[in-house]
């Protein structure tokens, strides 16, 4: 069961104009070590961002509600063969979820396609108010990326955590039946590098504790949640917690949510930098590229297997 008690994860806030956002500074460096223990010890914190307004993000919600409301029968022409990249919806289990993948989601061409398929002359509002969203969420991953970096002292080499597309992923879970407490999203760990997570005040994410403890996020309205993926935990060998979560539904209101992905370019391969790896830390998985692992995770083979286990599973040394 989950636990509707609230828990307080880190919160991080980064005032975008600040002098503490400038590299080098003492105030960078004390960010870079608040993400750093967050990634580590809780596999995620809340952010509290003053430059992506309240506007844009009602903004941004009204367009999510507008495609979920389209026919069943245009929702399924979001295909594409890439795992987590298309529509998912319609299926027995889970009966609550449904959701759209929209790769390069900063990228107005791609956008465009997109809207095109969905809405006979296209939707330009839809554009636009979702591409001001994904670079406001892509700008914020990559600063986090320099953190990082930064928090353990690879600030010379920053192609060392990798080159990202930003992956949006917009999802709609339908009000359970009155009284129930019902799964909207099994457990999981993400397979994409790093999740920026934003939700329309609508609680239902949940986490799980060291102890194995379920318990509620219940972040502020303007609030996001930066979640670590199993491809950032290979890369830090280790150092970073991948955690479990998933999403579990009550009450009568529909709940939407938007997740912005770091996904690693095609071809790129996952490996730990040697300055993170010693003897009083080997190296605990093999190097892999990240395209066959997310196949791999989504695979007959995969499915099989609880998803915290997945790149053990596929890269185990």
């Amino acid at each position: 069961m989950g636990s509707d008690f609230h828990f307080q994860l880190p919160v991080i806030e980064f005032s975008m104009n600040s002098t503490d956002m400038k590299r080098g500074t003492d105030g960078w460096q004390q960010l870079n070590k608040s993400v750093q223990e967050a990634c580590e010890n809780y596999g995620c914190f809340e952010i509290v961002c003053d430059n992506i307004s309240s506007q844009l993000k009602a903004e941004t919600f009204s367009m999510i509600r507008q495609l979920f409301d389209l026919p069943v029968e245009t929702k399924k022409r979001n295909v594409n063969p890439k795992p987590f990249h298309g529509y998912f919806g319609q299926y027995p289990q889970p009966i609550l979820y449904e959701s759209f993948g929209l790769e390069d989601a900063s990228n107005y061409d791609s956008l465009k396609a997109f809207a095109e398929l969905m809405w006979p002359m296209g939707n330009d509002k839809f554009c636009q108010t979702i591409i001001s969203m994904a670079k406001q969420l892509g700008e914020l991953h990559n600063t986090i990326a320099k953190m990082i970096i930064d928090a353990y002292g690879l600030g010379e080499k920053l192609d060392s955590i990798m080159e990202c597309k930003t992956l949006i992923r917009v999802m709609k879970y339908k009000a359970p039946p009155a009284g129930e407490y019902m799964k909207g999203l099994s457990q999981h760990t993400d397979k994409l590098l790093s999740t920026i997570l934003c939700e329309d005040q609508i609680s239902g994410l949940e986490i799980e504790t060291e102890e194995g403890h379920w318990v509620k996020l219940y972040p502020s309205p303007n609030s996001f949640i930066f979640v670590v993926g199993d491809p950032l935990m290979a890369w830090s060998n280790g150092g970073m917690h991948p955690v479990k979560h998933r999403v579990m539904m009550k009450g009568n209101i529909d709940r939407y949510s938007m997740a912005a992905f770091a996904a690693p370019v095609e071809e790129t391969i996952i490996r730990a930098p040697k300055e993170l790896v010693d003897e009083e830390h080997p190296e605990i998985l093999k190097e892999f590229d990240y395209m066959d692992f997310l196949t791999f995770s989504r695979s007959e083979k995969g499915r099989a297997i609880d998803s915290e286990k997945h790149v053990f599973v596929f890269a185990g040394i």
